[in-house]
């Protein structure tokens, strides 16, 4: 049974996340100092599609993981085993942790962190917000929280729905996993690079250019054993047309932050040179991006 909730990663998903299940739950946020002070200080805040303040207990790390604890991570890819080693040797057989990512395999990231100590589940987040400042979040975009077959998955899905994060469980993550890989290859970049929000993704004249991503992404997909039948050029237009949310990695450029391009697209090519699929588009892609990347850093 869950007892405790441990928010491991404090952007702008972890924040929301740890907000809204602090509204039925005794939530730690781990966070760098200065959201920790803040929310210390006012509570944690969400603005945008809901008004709301909890008082959250916030902290820069965690001593000891408690009997019955739920510990989602919700940090980049690239910084998960760095957020999980320090916790490696207090984990216990009852401890589950729950990794709401982007890109491929940073499950396995993890388990390869934490060994046989507890269960590794992966998840799948429809949410969108934005950072705004220590202790305030914008909440842009809801949606559900796909969630990884398990003994355990139906506790925390329920969980999940009684704090209005529309937990489900999901019959194949593998499938919901390339699914929103294949939106985040087209939409995270593309975006970044033209300097538009989510919305921006569904300009026509983009069109030639997202097809090209999704047939590489699509090839390589069916080589790791998930096919579609899926318009997903026309599907990115329908869904995120709308959106006025910043894409996860656009915010990283804008803050002069790695992104997790080498998880997304990078993903891709290296998956595509194990199977002998070539993927120069999204080759070119990362490029693009590693290069916006060094500029961001050196202003």
């Amino acid at each position: 049974m869950i007892e405790h909730i441990v928010v491991l990663g404090a952007g702008a998903i972890g924040s929301l996340y740890a907000a809204k299940l602090a509204a039925r739950h005794a939530v730690t946020l781990v966070a760098r100092r200065h959201h920790v002070e803040a929310i210390a200080r006012d509570g944690l805040r969400v603005v945008g599609r809901e008004e709301l303040t909890r008082r959250v207990r916030a902290e820069t790390e965690v001593g000891t993981i408690a009997p019955g604890t739920l510990i989602v991570l919700t940090t980049k890819v690239n910084d998960c085993r760095r957020a999980i080693a320090p916790l490696a040797d207090t984990l216990r057989a009852d401890t589950v942790i729950l990794c709401v990512q982007n890109g491929l395999h940073g499950e396995e990231l993890v388990k390869a962190e934490v060994g046989d100590r507890c269960l590794v589940l992966r998840a799948i987040t429809q949410f969108g917000a934005i950072f705004q400042e220590p202790g305030v979040v914008d909440f842009r975009a809801a949606g559900a929280t796909l969630i990884e077959q398990s003994t355990r998955s139906a506790e925390i899905a329920a969980l999940f729905s009684a704090c209005g994060l529309d937990g489900r469980v999901s019959e194949d993550i593998k499938v919901e996993v390339w699914r929103k890989l294949i939106f985040n290859c087209v939409i995270n970049p593309i975006t970044s690079i033209i300097g538009s929000d989510v919305g921006g993704i569904a300009d026509p004249r983009l069109d030639t250019l997202k097809q090209l991503v999704v047939d590489e992404c699509l090839q390589v997909a069916r080589a790791d054993g998930v096919d579609f039948d899926v318009d997903f050029v026309r599907a990115i237009a329908e869904v995120f047309g709308p959106s006025r949310n910043i894409a996860s990695m656009r915010q990283d450029l804008l803050k002069g932050k790695p992104t997790e391009i080498d998880h997304m697209n990078g993903a891709i090519v290296q998956l595509g040179q194990r199977f002998g699929i070539a993927c120069p588009v999204n080759g070119a892609l990362v490029a693009i991006i590693k290069a916006m990347e060094a500029r961001a850093v050196a202003q």
